[in-house]
């Protein structure tokens, strides 16, 4: 048995030999049995086999064909879950209902053009970078295969690592994509996707499976793919055509997508929305030209032989010149071939003469680096050439809407909007010497021949000429949007007849100053704060409401053509609303003798106020602080010994409330007293703000409230009746109390918040008992304290209860 089981062993380790090759049949089959890639050839062995790409054994064509059909995930790949919020994002895309899903070529344009930015950047120190032939092109190329429904996007970008591909597409929810998420749930504005860094997502309106491909010089070639299913896989990339560098993003279209495999619908969006790109675009065009070939002999027609023989005048020098012009007989055919067809041959904006640039074009322009496809047109733009020590050229946009975060991180944030470009190459949109934050809403290009190329982003931002240039934006900006005001129909009422004409009455100019003031008024205001070289600059551009306005804005020019004659201050009023402050006590004398006060409402103007300290020789006066002149009264001295007894009892019964003093006022006319504060200290509605503060300390803000003072009307019955009862008695209890009570009444009016609202709740219902003839003496009466009976149920639930504890009784 041993021996016949030895020489079977044999035999069929000879066949074995025999046959080898029907042993590596065998596994082939079982490959191709497989929907997945098994040891695919590497790229490094087939580099050079064919001049253009990479030379493919067929099976793994086939194989690699049969995955993108079916589009799985390849099962050698690396898996990874997509984040959190990544997820809410894409699906809040895929299942959108919005109707313009065109966007999405245009965000894999615009991230195309980002990387080709930054290998450009690169090269400018590195030229080795950039490698060699096809490689070293700049430029974008959109490629269909209309069979197998993909719509492919390649860039010679800067390409993306393993940890790139990871981090980028799918594991980080940067802050742009929780604000995308956010303002989609507000707006549902899905075009907004680009101006939030999460544009490449919007593949998923037209593509159920995506892979992207990228090669970077410092990584291999790796793969990226998706079914938008909750995860993505990565994997080494060894059956592509290897980029050299760059990414190419291949969208497997769904059904519903296919007019985006058609060459017209491509050229269009890429007219529409990335004509002004600063590469080169291409699309691989089908063409149809028309071609002579050699006709056949049995379609030759018999033209010549029916002709007739012409006159008889016909000599034999010309028939013999006309056998020699027989040529041979032809057809025209069409024929279709492929090349690449250049979308975007449009010359950079900014390098041409504004007077050849259309609004359109400047709008599209707008449109296009701002990744803002709204329908509302830029508010103003400025195109000018700058000349002298720094020359440069440059374009200024004012949005038509202010970004939804531009004040809620105004110091915290380092974004900039304003992208630098050295001789056509673009540098960087990081810097934040180029516009000071104030104008940090500002859009727009500077392009410069002077500046250094061979530097570091840091050394660049410390090079002198950003200061001569930051210096000539700031004044183009200012210039810009003065221009707005003074276009503006509603801004010129009231001037002489000739500048309006030169303003200009232009429907669609009526209302735009109002406009922009309502939508970045508070950057004014904080460039008021923070820029001293331009504050009177920007103090004409401020606007408000007045007592005088008429519910419109107005300016301080106006305000100062309206003064009455002898006025010297500027008079102003802070507090919470307009409504408010219509009403407050403060503005009835300056009310009566026709003086115009100012609104102002915002939490800003408070501090605006602390550095806006005058204007074309005119002082500011706040209303509401002490120092307040009206012109010379010939009985002040008269009325201030008249009350004088009275305002030293005032003070002296208010020394526990921390009042400074006790005055006579001129700014009150029906009201019979108000608490002013200090000149230099906090006024009433700046104390509330600064109490509001999360951090507040209320021991460090001590020194910084204002003093408290008193005025008293001396014309109200109350004032004089007070005088009366003083002058009796002093030390009337009931006097003392009304006169801490009106004291805290007008502390309330005034605006302040009160240290102790319970005393002067208390205060009001003791003068409300005497005004009703109520004893104070008289208690409230206690209530009765009957006892409550045992309702029926609580009874039976007692007796249910008697009854279970007795049966446990017994079972133990």
């Amino acid at each position: 048995m041993k021996k016949w089981t030895l020489a079977s062993v044999l035999f069929l380790l000879c066949l074995l030999f025999l046959f080898p090759d029907q042993g590596r049949k065998i596994q082939v089959n079982a490959e191709d049995d497989s929907d997945e890639l098994a040891n695919p050839p590497k790229v490094e062995d087939k580099l050079g086999a064919v001049p253009n790409g990479l030379s493919t054994d067929s099976d793994v064509v086939k194989r690699e064909s049969e995955s993108m059909s079916k589009k799985t995930l390849r099962n050698t790949a690396e898996k990874f879950e997509f984040q959190a919020e990544v997820s809410r994002l894409m699906d809040i895309i895929i299942n959108s209902l919005y109707s313009n899903k065109d966007i999405f070529l245009r965000e894999l344009i615009s991230n195309a053009s980002d990387a080709l930015d930054k290998i450009r950047f690169l090269s400018l120190t590195d030229k080795e970078v950039l490698g060699e032939g096809d490689t070293a092109k700049t430029e974008i190329l959109i490629k269909l295969d209309k069979e197998k429904r993909i719509l492919s996007i390649r860039d010679r970008g800067i390409g993306m690592t393993k940890e790139d591909l990871i981090k980028n597409l799918g594991t980080i929810a940067k802050s742009g994509t929780s604000a995308f998420v956010e303002k989609m749930q507000t707006s549902g504005d899905l075009n907004l996707i680009g101006q939030f860094g999460v544009g490449f997502y919007s593949v998923y309106l037209v593509a159920d499976y995506v892979e992207v491909i990228s090669k970077n010089n410092e990584d291999k070639q790796y793969v990226w793919e998706s079914k938008a299913d909750g995860q993505f896989a990565i994997s080494e990339d060894t059956w592509n055509e290897p980029l050299g560098r760059g990414t190419e993003i291949r969208l497997h279209l769904r059904e519903e997508a296919g007019e985006y495999l058609e060459e017209a619908k491509l050229k269009d969006l890429v007219k529409k929305y990335s004509e002004f790109i600063n590469f080169p675009i291409y699309l691989w065009a089908t063409k149809e030209v028309e071609k002579e070939v050699p006709a056949d002999d049995d379609e030759s027609s018999d033209e010549e032989e029916t002709k007739e023989s012409s006159s008889e005048e016909d000599t034999e020098e010309e028939k013999e010149e006309e056998e020699a012009e027989k040529k041979p007989k032809t057809k025209t055919i069409k024929e279709t071939t492929h090349e690449w067809e250049l979308l975007n041959d449009v010359k950079a904006i900014w390098l041409r003469n504004p007077k050849e640039v259309t609004d359109e074009e400047y709008t599209k322009f707008y449109q296009s680096l701002a990744k803002d496809f709204s329908d509302d047109k830029p508010m103003s733009w400025s195109h000018f050439t700058a000349e002298g020590d720094v020359e440069f050229k440059a374009v200024l946009y004012i949005p038509p809407k202010a970004p939804q975060d531009l004040y809620e991180s105004y110091y915290n944030s380092n974004k900039a909007s304003i992208k630098l470009y050295v001789r056509r190459v673009f540098i960087s949109d990081e810097f934040d010497e180029l516009l000071p934050k104030y104008l940090s809403f500002l859009q727009g290009l500077v392009d410069s021949d002077t500046l250094p190329l061979n530097v570091s982003r840091e050394m660049l931002q410390q090079h002198s000429s950003l200061k001569t240039i930051k210096k000539k934006l700031i004044r183009k900006a200012l210039d810009m949007i003065r221009k707005i005001a003074d276009e503006d129909p509603d801004e010129n009422e009231g001037k002489d007849k000739k500048d309006v004409e030169k303003s200009g009455d232009d429907d669609e100019k009526k209302g735009q100053y109002t406009k922009f003031w309502n939508e970045f008024g508070k950057s004014i205001k904080l460039g008021i704060i923070e820029d001293a070289a331009n504050r009177n600059r920007l103090a004409k551009l401020l606007r408000f409401e007045s007592t005088k306005s008429g519910g419109k804005l107005t300016s301080l020019d106006q305000y100062i053509s309206r003064m009455k004659s002898g006025q010297k201050d500027i008079f102003y009023i802070t507090g919470t609303n307009k409504e408010q402050l219509e009403k407050s006590p403060f503005l009835e004398r300056l009310s009566k003798k026709g003086y115009e006060v100012i609104f102002f409402t915002d939490p800003v103007d408070e501090y605006l106020m602390q550095y806006l300290m005058d204007y074309e020789d005119k002082k500011f006066q706040n209303v509401s602080k002490e120092g307040l002149k009206l012109g010379k009264d010939s009985k002040d001295k008269e009325v201030k010994e008249n009350f004088k007894e009275l305002t030293k009892w005032w003070k002296g019964t208010l020394a526990s409330e921390k009042v400074d003093d006790v005055k006579i006022s001129n700014r009150l006319a029906d009201t019979p007293c108000v608490v002013v504060t200090s000149k230099f200290g906090w006024s009433a509605n700046m104390e509330r703000i600064m109490q509001a503060q999360t951090l507040s300390d209320a021991n460090k803000q001590a020194y910084m409230r204002g003093k408290r003072v008193l005025e008293i009307n001396p014309r109200h019955p109350i004032i004089k009746e007070l005088r009366e009862r003083v002058a009796t008695d002093p030390e009337d209890g009931n006097v003392k109390q009304t006169a801490r009570l009106m004291y805290q009444t007008a502390l309330f009016e005034s605006g302040f918040l009160l240290d102790d609202p319970k005393d002067f709740a208390s205060r009001v219902y003791d003068s409300v008992k005497s005004s009703l003839s109520i004893s104070p003496d008289v208690a409230v009466e206690e209530e009765d304290e009957a006892e409550e009976p045992e309702t029926e149920t609580e009874t039976k639930d007692d007796t249910s209860s008697k009854a279970e504890a007795d049966e446990m009784k017994d079972e133990l």
